[in-house]
């Protein structure tokens, strides 16, 4: 079965109190639902259209469960505590 993603590419920095609530909840959520964090840095080297920002990358059995982590309520109160704090390309996509 494919593995799902879910691709965070900051277009800015994001603002440090929204963030840190942010994260206090969001990683919690991913994690209860069968997330696994592969990359979050912004030592990057952008190339075309791309930001040197802040990247994540978290791997989740299916795309499904992607969807489902990125729709559930524990991460929707996360995005919740963001309240427009960051300027964010969220993409969730099926991989290998």
């Amino acid at each position: 079965m494919a593995k799902g993603y879910f691709l965070s590419a900051h277009r800015s920095p994001a603002n440090p109190e929204k963030r840190a609530a942010y994260l206090e909840l969001a990683g919690p959520a991913f994690l209860k639902a069968g997330g696994k964090v592969l990359a979050s840095t912004n030592n990057i080297e952008a190339h075309e259209n791309g930001k040197v920002e802040q990247t994540v990358l978290i791997e989740f059995e299916s795309l499904e469960k992607a969807l489902q982590a990125y729709q559930s309520k524990d991460y929707q109160k996360a995005l919740e505590a963001l309240d427009g704090g960051a300027d964010r390309d969220i993409r969730i996509f099926e991989g290998v």
